[in-house]
């Protein structure tokens, strides 16, 4: 499967074959979604977002291998800094080369 990144989509390049499913290991990081019904093309952003956010470098390499550095790059770069935990962030920036914009919480 090629992903191809253009302006605000993620839209997927060939056949996908066999409906692909997100690999089980992924289940504990959705325990609050029917995990069954999601779809690896429309729920991209939510399942990278939770495999970044919760997941560890098991999930971020599967992530990297289904769907790509630079889909991965286009989402992180145009999320909201609340959608991203701030530490997660700094390690999302070393290990994909990019620089986010993260605004600082309220400490009220």
């Amino acid at each position: 499967m090629v992903l191809c990144v253009k302006y605000d989509k993620i839209k997927v390049m060939g056949e996908v074959k066999n409906n692909p499913k997100l690999p089980e290991f992924f289940r504990p990081l959705f325990w609050s979604y029917d995990f069954d019904s999601l779809d690896l093309e429309k729920n991209s952003k939510t399942i990278i977002l939770n495999a970044i956010n919760y997941g560890d470098l098991k999930h971020w390499r599967w992530l990297k291998d289904y769907y790509g550095k630079p889909a991965i790059v286009w989402i992180l770069e145009n999320i909201s800094a609340t959608e991203l935990k701030q530490r997660t962030g700094r390690l999302a920036e070393i290990l994909f080369n990019i620089k986010l914009n993260h605004a600082s919480r309220s400490t009220h």
